[in-house]
């Protein structure tokens, strides 16, 4: 959506907020309070909202039940995944934000939001960990692998055999965070 048009949906769309929260709900727009929905006119339906007006609800993890994501519909089972085809995608509340109008519930399910957990761990930081501080097992501890990194550490990196190994196993993708979160995307 181009910036003059978000502008145009700013100021056609916002309530004002000095209003009570009786003459807040008056901006309730659906068939309820008598307003039809007409496509010519600037009032849009909320589930169309771009997110930038939307306040969502972080994905619901479900810890691999799913039965439960069958009988409600959304929610994550797995969390995670290399490849886009590897991420599960899921549904999450939304609600309009206050001051924004738009027809219909203003609370309503969106799809398509990816269950990926992001924890703080850059893979490009635990490289440089392991390439430099690797023999110590900070690449370890920095991933939350604390058993192997001690082991790794008295050992001097397996005597840089270890060492080496992980630095593989990290750029392979084979050596993650203990807590099965993502990394982190530099933006």
């Amino acid at each position: 959506m181009d910036s003059a048009l978000r502008l145009c949906l700013i100021f056609v769309f916002v309530v004002p907020q000095s209003l009570s929260s009786v003459e807040r709900n008056e901006y309730l727009m659906d068939d309820s309070t008598g307003y039809t929905y007409d496509p010519h006119k600037a009032l849009v339906y909320c589930t169309f909202l771009p997110l930038e007006f939307l306040n969502c609800s972080d994905p619901e993890d479900l810890k691999g039940n799913l039965t439960k994501r069958n009988e409600q519909g959304y929610g994550c089972t797995k969390w995670g995944g290399e490849k886009f085809e590897e991420v599960q995608k899921t549904s999450v509340w939304c609600t309009a934000l206050p001051g924004i109008e738009c027809y219909g519930n203003r609370t309503f399910l969106r799809d398509g939001f990816p269950c990926i957990k992001y924890n703080g761990h850059y893979f490009v930081t635990t490289l440089i960990y392991s390439v430099f501080l690797g023999f110590l097992g900070m690449d370890r501890f920095c991933l939350g692998h604390t058993g192997t990194a001690v082991g790794k550490m008295i050992t001097f990196g397996g005597v840089g055999i270890w060492w080496i190994i992980d630095i593989v196993l990290l750029v392979t993708g084979q050596l993650k965070p203990v807590d099965k979160s993502n990394w982190v995307p530099y933006y």
